[in-house]
Parts: C-alpha cells; sequence; structure tokens
C-alpha cells in the first residue's frame, strides 16, 4: 500500500511559507539579508534492527590483535563524498498539534539556491525508526528528545544532514489572515461538512468571498462534502485551493497598506515559530523563495509501504529520492550511507 499525504502537512507549508515572506518583508525593510551556515556530515546512523543491538555489541568486543590490524589498514579519503553543494540548505518542518505530544506532520524542505529550486518531503508520522536502540514511529522522535532528537533521526535515515529546523503551529495561520485584514478568495466548490469529533463545520457556497483567519483555515482544511460530493478528487483538488490562497496571502502582504503592518507579522511569527534560523537568515531565503518563484517549488512524500504498525521506507526510492532532490553534496550518496530500519 502506498502512502498518501496527510490531511494538514500542506497546511503546515502555507503558514511557513506566508511567515517567512513575512520576515522577509520586515528584514527587507531593513536590508537584512544573511545565508545560513551550513552543517557538515550527519550523525553515524544507529543500528536499524533493535534484535540485532546485542549481537551488534558483542561483536564490537573484537580482540586486540584484530582491532591492531584494522588500524594498520591505509584510510581511504572520502572527504569528497562529504563536500558540499554551494547555496544548498536542508530545513526540517515540524507541526506540533498531535494529542499524544509528538509531531503530528514533518517536512524536510530542500532549498537549492544555486539552481533555483525548492523541493519538500513529507514524512509519515508512522515510518518506523529506531531511537536509542528501540523501535518507533517517528513521529514519537519529538517526544523523546524535542527538534534535536527528531533532527538527528530524519538526518540518520536519509544519510544527509539537517541543517536548521522549525516548529510552527496553526495558531498563526489565523492570525496572520487576521493582520492583513482578510483575503477575498473564490471558493471553487460548494462546501458542506460536518464533524462532530474534531467540533468542525465548514460551510460555503461557490464563489468569491471574503474570508477572515478562521474562515480560511477551514476552506484549506476542507477535502468533501458529507455526501461525498465536492473537488472529485479530494487531494489534489485540496491542494490546488491551499496553493492559491497562499498566493492571495503573499500578494496582499506585499501591497503597500500592508508594508506599514511588518511589526504586527513579526510579532505573529515569532510567537508561533520556533527556529535556529535567525530573521535575517529568513529574509535571505524568503528573498530566494520569492526569486525562484512557484514553479520552482515541488512536493511529495517519503516512499514506503504499510505494514502494521508501522510504514517501511523503500529503500531503493528513497535513496533516488534523496539524490535527486534533498542531497546537499555534490557526489550522490550510497546505500551504505541511508540508515532506514529494516
Amino acid at each position: 500500500m502506498s502512502v498518501k499525504p496527510r490531511r494538514r502537512h500542506v497546511l503546515r507549508r502555507l503558514l511557513l511559507t506566508a511567515l517567512i515572506l513575512s520576515a522577509a518583508v520586515y528584514a527587507g525593510n531593513r536590508l537584512l539579508f544573511r545565508p545560513p551556515e551550513q552543517k557538515d556530515r550527519p550523525a553515524p546512523a544507529e543500528s536499524t534492527q533493535p534484535e540485532k543491538l546485542a549481537e551488534s555489541a558483542a561483536s564490537s568486543s573484537a580482540s586486540a590483535a584484530e582491532t591492531a590490524e584494522h588500524l594498520a589498514q591505509p584510510v581511504e579519503d572520502d572527504s569528497a563524498h562529504w563536500e558540499r553543494k554551494d547555496r544548498f540548505y536542508t530545513i526540517l518542518v515540524a507541526g506540533l498539534d498531535d494529542d499524544n505530544g509528538g509531531s503530528d506532520t514533518i517536512l524536510l524542505m530542500a532549498v537549492d539556491a544555486e539552481n533555483h529550486a525548492i523541493y519538500g518531503v513529507s514524512i509519515p508520522r508512522d515510518t518506523k525508526a529506531v531511537i536509542n536502540g528501540k523501535a518507533w514511529k517517528i513521529n514519537a522522535a519529538y517526544n523523546l528528545g524535542g527538534m534535536e532528537q527528531l533532527s538527528d533521526t530524519v538526518s540518520a535515515q536519509l544519510g544527509i544532514p539537517v541543517d536548521y529546523t522549525v516548529a510552527v503551529n496553526l495558531r498563526g495561520f489565523e492570525q496572520l489572515v487576521d493582520a492583513i485584514g482578510g483575503v477575498d478568495f473564490y471558493v471553487p466548490v460548494d462546501m458542506n461538512y460536518d464533524d462532530e469529533v474534531q467540533n468542525l463545520s465548514i460551510h460555503f457556497s461557490k464563489g468569491s468571498q471574503h474570508l477572515s483567519g478562521a474562515d480560511a483555515l477551514k476552506v484549506v482544511r476542507f477535502r468533501h462534502n458529507n455526501d461525498g460530493t465536492g473537488y472529485g478528487s479530494e487531494d489534489i483538488g485540496r491542494m490546488q485551493t491551499q496553493q492559491k490562497f497562499l498566493k492571495a496571502v503573499a500578494k496582499k502582504m506585499l501591497n503597500a497598506a500592508n508594508l506599514t503592518r511588518i511589526d504586527d507579522f513579526v510579532k505573529i511569527f515569532r510567537a508561533n515559530v520556533k527556529t535556529e534560523l535567525s530573521l535575517e537568515n529568513l529574509a535571505w531565503l524568503g528573498r530566494e523563495a520569492v526569486a525562484i518563484g512557484a514553479e520552482g517549488v515541488d512536493f511529495s512524500t517519503l516512499p514506503g509501504n504499510w505494514k502494521s504498525p508501522y510504514i517501511y521506507p523503500d529503500a531503493d526510492a528513497v535513496l533516488d529520492l534523496v539524490n535527486q532532490h534533498l542531497n546537499p553534496y555534490r557526489e550522490d550518496r550510497r546505500p551504505e550511507d541511508l540508515g532506514l530500519p529494516g
């Protein structure tokens, strides 16, 4: 069974992109742009088979003679394998609204400013991971050690460093839309959906609407009506609506009237996003994203297969994806660079 993107990861991208854009406007007004720094190589991956940890520990107690023989062998210079591309950054985005305290949404972004491309890979929360010698669903990594543990886990599995992390929540989405006075938007279909469990009620008629922050959140979350009608293709239709809405938000944020509200945007950003990136770094990334444009942005989901209780990453497909879109190094990653669990 192939893996489909979860409901909220595109919504998380909407918030992140819009807030980065606000940071870019803020810093651009003050001429503060600074490219982020790059990390070196990722930490070595843990054993991907928890049941083999004892065997691995036993094998590590090699005799002194064997150890001496190993140390006597010439060491191959692999520095070229770890040479970074220019102006290529990896950023891990996590949405933290899981009821159990974990990360509900995990998205690894690659920003290739040199080749004018941005690529995002959604990592399903049920993806198998090995943390501290034990098998977990990868969304538990945040519970076990915060963004640092989540970053280390993703980095070890994919064989590439995570340069920066971003933790974000949905409250900022509503606040940002309200801060710019709402958004005029063409709702593409009639929307009539009620879910008592989620306390969610979505009712909008097809056509032009002026949306507040709360209304906008409902429109971009909509999948289908209670009777099954709607887009016809839930995921594709919803993603197209979200992308169009983001463009409408960006256009209104950048008009002259809203430039006087830059400080409000920055307050929203600071209240709803936690990251090691400085405002100057975010401004630089925002400027690059604007220069790249929507045609240079693409997204996918980490390839894998469901076998209860985990999603098992497809090693060959993941390696291809890493080398095509996520690899910050000049040389392709090799199978042994990845630390995917079996």
